[in-house]
């Protein structure tokens, strides 16, 4: 089997919050590159035991989070995009999507530094189905005919993939702890919102990462799931919040008659949001 191992960096045992963890000139935010990576190591170890045979590692995370020197030297590694840049370089060789060190959507109860490409997000939803930055690779994969097959992150992300892709494998290895979606905040506030997660300690993360990514690979040799069933055409709304800048909620609606890829690939248009 061939894998597309998708990464992000807020869905990884350790990773605390987004002002000291997360980008570059924060103090740990080398420590959480490491942290992922020896994640994706334990999700490829358990892979390669299940049978896989070729392993694409993408780098998801908007500055990077990826320690390339301790990435496992058997897989190869992606860093930026191609043309799109929707589905960021996956195609129908693939037989198989995965996503590591993976957070919640926007908005979701007891998620940890849940946001949906930043914390600008309210809401993304197609066809009324609301997503997070997993549910638009799945939904981009399940197109192509790829399978998504194992997801780990924080509790409400898995709940999350559990509920949107028929049979996905999953593995928690932290979970928020307040409640509340935080749809009254502003972007700034809502990056405070959900810092708040118990964690499993990472070594013992790494194991359920590995031994959920042999599930999934072993289920994936004679089970069919991971597709997600879509009927054109495609709806694309996206709520935003207001920041210190912009006091106003927007909204923006886009549509396609046959494609999620080519929808995604277009570009917003907010508008004020009636709702304000």
């Amino acid at each position: 089997m061939k894998i597309y191992l998708m990464t992000d960096l807020e869905g990884v045992a350790g990773v605390l919050n987004f002002e000291e963890w997360t980008g570059p000139g924060k103090p740990y935010y080398e420590l959480a590159k490491e942290f992922l990576t020896l994640e994706v190591n334990a999700a490829i170890d358990g892979f390669f035991e299940g049978g896989a045979k070729e392993i694409l590692v993408v780098d998801g995370h908007g500055p990077g989070g990826i320690n390339i020197k301790l990435l496992d030297p058997r897989v190869d590694y992606l860093r930026g995009w191609g043309e799109g840049p929707w589905p960021f370089m996956l195609d129908e060789t693939f037989d198989a999507v995965a996503w590591v060190g993976q957070h919640a959507k926007s908005g979701t109860e007891y998620a940890h530094l849940a946001h949906t490409q930043s914390t600008a997000y309210l809401d993304l939803s197609i066809n009324g189905i609301s997503i997070g930055e997993l549910g638009q690779l799945a939904m981009c994969a399940s197109e192509l005919g790829v399978r998504s097959i194992f997801a780990s992150g924080d509790e409400a992300l898995t709940k999350e993939a559990k509920a949107l892709i028929p049979g996905i494998e999953t593995v928690a290895v932290k979970r928020g702890i307040r409640p509340g979606t935080g749809d009254e905040l502003t972007r700034e506030e809502y990056a405070r919102f959900t810092s708040s997660a118990i964690h499993v300690h990472p070594v013992r993360a790494r194991q359920l990462i590995r031994e959920g990514a042999l599930r999934a690979i072993q289920r994936a040799k004679k089970e069919e799931f991971g597709i997600i069933p879509l009927k054109p055409p495609f709806e694309r709304v996206a709520k935003f919040r207001a920041s210190k800048d912009n006091p106003r909620k927007t909204i923006s609606r886009e549509t396609h008659p046959t494609s999620v890829i080519a929808l995604m690939n277009m570009p917003f248009n907010p508008q004020p949001m009636e709702e304000d």
